[in-house]
């Protein structure tokens, strides 16, 4: 004869409030003030899905608007020297983490690039960002890269750049996901 151990239905009622109460006290409730975000009058600025943000160059001023509003990450895009202040010390020094993914113009804009990106957003796990380059352009670029390797048609792919902010290299972008670039 087979003995089944079981839980007292006390226990399991007490086990699954307890593992309720701890997954609720692990769930972050990110706070981000939009409307701050929107008035700071950042270049290029759109608003992506879970609380990811693109645009162009914030100035040091709307660097500390978006740290006041809720954004705890920033992901610049660009290389070094492209900024005649050190971007990474002021958003650490206002409490937000900075990502430094360079993408050097059209030749950065590759499959690795964007699947770096899509890395580090994955591992913020839906925390408030703000992705930026000089004008979104770049942002918008890899976001097409990305969409195109998920198996987005070419003109899909464009379509999920253009939100992201592409513009100036659309047609690069459209050479490279045909497989016409040069």
């Amino acid at each position: 004869m087979k003995t089944q151990m079981s839980f007292p239905k006390v226990t399991f009622r007490f086990t699954l409030v307890v593992l309720t109460l701890l997954l609720a006290a692990c769930a972050q409730n990110y706070r981000v003030n939009v409307d701050a975000i929107n008035s700071a009058d950042i270049a290029f600025l759109s608003s992506q899905e879970n609380l990811i943000f693109a645009s162009g160059q914030p100035t040091q001023e709307q660097v500390g608007v978006l740290a006041d509003a809720g954004i705890r990450h920033v992901i610049s895009l660009r290389t070094d020297g492209e900024l005649d202040w050190d971007e990474s010390e002021l958003v650490e020094s206002l409490g937000m983490e900075f990502h430094s993914l360079p993408v050097s113009g059209r030749t950065g804009v590759t499959s690795s690039n964007a699947q770096t990106l899509e890395q580090i957003l994955a591992r913020l796990d839906g925390q408030p960002v703000l992705v930026h380059c000089g004008t979104s352009n770049r942002v918008g670029a890899l976001k097409a890269v990305t969409a195109r390797d998920g198996g987005a048609s070419i003109e899909q792919a464009l379509e999920q750049g253009r939100r992201w902010g592409l513009t100036g290299m659309a047609q690069r972008v459209r050479d490279q996901l045909s497989g016409n670039s040069q």
